[in-house]
């Protein structure tokens, strides 16, 4: 099996909600959009998120476990500079996300999350060096 990621499916509750939350707020383009079933984007080359109607996931793939607390995982979005990650914090808190303000952390990086509508917790991140280089591809904006 190659070593790569092709899809990111994520259960939502309200898939309507999501949706409005990443179309009319974010301002991403949708891949493919079945309302009350699945949008989905392409987050890369070869990548696609996939925000998939927990009625459909459970009939496919099995009751989602829940609990309290927060999502055991993280997505990230990378950017060029700190003040690309204040911007886009910025544009998800006026969409309606729940944010936490960005900082500096001790690995190097700056960054901070926001909530989406479905839970799912969304690191914005700059990442100096190395990693930097490889998640934020050259002269594109966040």
């Amino acid at each position: 099996m190659e070593q790569r990621l092709s899809l990111v499916t994520l259960a939502v509750d309200d898939l309507e909600a999501v949706r409005r939350f990443w179309v009319e707020g974010i301002g991403w383009q949708p891949m493919t959009d079945e309302p009350g079933e699945v949008v989905m984007f392409q987050v890369g080359e070869h990548l696609l998120l996939s925000l998939w109607d927990v009625g459909h996931f459970t009939a496919e793939v099995g009751p989602p476990v829940r609990g309290p607390g927060a999502f055991p995982i993280t997505l990230a979005h990378n950017l060029g500079s700190p003040e690309e990650v204040d911007a886009v914090l910025a544009l998800a808190e006026r969409a309606g996300a729940r944010t936490t303000a960005a900082e500096h952390r001790d690995w190097g990086g700056y960054s901070g999350y926001f909530v989406d509508p479905a839970g799912f917790s969304w690191e914005i991140a700059w990442a100096p060096g190395e990693i930097g280089a490889l998640v934020v591809p050259p002269g594109r904006p966040g």
